[in-house]
């Protein structure tokens, strides 16, 4: 895993607690390729995405990292679940039988909430939840595909399954044609 920068200035995050972070949930998650963790400090934002598969690159802005109640300080907890869920996706997509697009495809809303969700749900099986993660993920499906009976089915499924396919993802997200 390297971390980028090397060394934080606008920011108090730690990049070796940020590696060692890294490294413990890749292993985890059995990302078994060269990890780089590029975190803007410049923006207190939070947006987080994955920028190439090869090397596999992680891109986070560090508010997406930081402690809600103590500004410019890493929550441990909150980077695990960002850089968790990022790893969980990023290893889907590196698996063939997964389906996904490129990396730099552009996905819809819908199929993006899906998968967020099902990768949520593998990332607090392996013991990692920020908060309430289930009920705001649920939520967001629900903002995304309409409240139904058919879009609660789909997140318990979403959730709960510990291997999807692309096409799965992309079932649930036209809930929202039919709903």
């Amino acid at each position: 895993v390297t971390v980028v920068p090397e060394r934080f200035t606008l920011v108090d995050y730690d990049p070796v607690e940020l590696e060692a972070l890294t490294a413990r949930l890749a292993g985890e998650i059995g990302v078994t390729v060269p990890v780089r963790l590029e975190v803007d400090e410049t923006t207190p934002l939070g947006r987080a995405e994955i920028t190439s598969l090869d090397p596999l690159t992680l891109w986070v802005e560090s508010g997406a990292l930081e402690d809600a109640k103590v500004p410019r300080k890493l929550s441990v907890p909150g980077a695990a679940s960002v850089v968790g869920l990022l790893l969980l996706m990023a290893s889907d997509l590196l698996d063939e039988a997964f389906g996904g697009p490129a990396c730099t495809a552009e996905v819809p809303i819908g199929v993006r909430t899906a998968w967020e969700v099902y990768a949520a749900g593998r990332l607090v099986r392996l013991g990692h939840s920020f908060h309430d993660d289930r009920q705001r993920r649920l939520y967001h499906l629900r903002t995304r595909l309409g409240f139904s009976d058919a879009v609660d089915a789909a997140f318990e499924r979403l959730w709960s399954s510990p291997e999807l396919r692309w096409d799965d993802l992309e079932a649930v997200a036209g809930l929202r044609v039919r709903a």
